[in-house]
């Protein structure tokens, strides 16, 4: 109930599609283990801004920058709702952001919802 409408409509698109499969969630409430199982088997790594956190909660030098690194080195793609992950520029030691990471294709899809939402 916290999410922004392009959050909600992305999240709504893979749990209820038009044709296909639903894709099922998993949170294994570790960044790093849950990275690791989208680079194993595709998906999607979501840890989007909401009302309460307008700016995300994890760490863009800690945890954000260096899992997007990862994950674009291995062909995917880094988002946090306006740009590339890795072209931030952190205003102190303890900024947060949104992320959004995984396969080409699948962030692919959230920027495209992004964009449409665009003002």
């Amino acid at each position: 109930m916290y999410w922004d409408a392009p959050t909600t409509e992305y999240f709504h698109s893979v749990k209820f599609p038009t044709s296909g499969k639903p894709y099922s969630a998993r949170y294994i409430g570790s960044m790093v283990a849950d990275v690791h199982r989208t680079l194993l088997y595709g998906g999607l790594f979501s840890y989007p801004s909401d009302s309460k956190s307008p700016r995300g909660k994890l760490r863009l030098l800690y945890e954000c920058f260096p899992m997007a690194k990862l994950v674009e080195e291995a062909g995917g793609l880094a988002f946090d709702g306006t740009g590339r992950i890795l072209e931030q520029r952190p205003k102190s030691i303890h900024e947060r952001g949104p992320v959004w990471l995984g396969s080409y294709d699948e962030v692919s899809k959230v920027i495209e919802i992004f964009k449409k939402h665009e003002k």
